[in-house]
C-alpha cells in the first residue's frame, strides 16, 4: 500500500473542494447542493485539521483525522459511482470524477 504524505494529502482535498464547489453552484435541486455542501463542510473540517500541523510534519504519512471526513467516505464513495447523474455540466464530472479518483487512492 502507497502512503500518500500530508502535504499531498491537502492538495488532494483543495482540489476537490474546489470541485465540489463547482458542482455545488451547477446543482439544479435542493438536495444536490445540500449533498454537496455536506461534503464541503467535512473536507474543511479535515483541511482545518490538517492546517493545524506543523510544516514539518508535512512529510509523514497521511491519516484521517476528522471524524466527519471519515463519516463521509462512503457518500464520497458513493458520489464516484454517479457523478455522471449528479452533476450536469460535463467538465465539472469529469473533473470531479478525477479529483474522486485521486482521493480514494489517497485514502488506499
Amino acid at each position: 500500500m502507497t502512503h500518500i504524505c500530508i502535504s499531498d494529502a491537502i492538495e488532494i482535498l483543495e482540489e476537490l473542494v474546489a470541485c465540489l464547489d463547482d458542482a455545488y453552484w451547477e446543482a439544479g435541486t435542493i438536495e444536490d447542493k445540500d449533498r454537496f455542501y455536506n461534503l464541503i463542510y467535512a473536507i474543511n473540517r479535515e483541511l482545518s485539521e490538517l492546517s493545524k500541523l506543523s510544516v514539518q510534519d508535512h512529510n509523514l504519512a497521511y491519516e484521517r483525522i476528522s471524524l466527519e471526513f471519515t463519516q463521509a467516505k462512503d457518500r464520497l464513495n458513493a458520489l464516484k459511482n454517479s457523478v455522471d447523474t449528479q452533476v450536469l455540466r460535463s467538465r465539472t464530472a469529469q473533473h470531479l470524477a478525477d479529483c474522486l479518483v485521486s482521493m480514494q487512492q489517497m485514502l488506499g
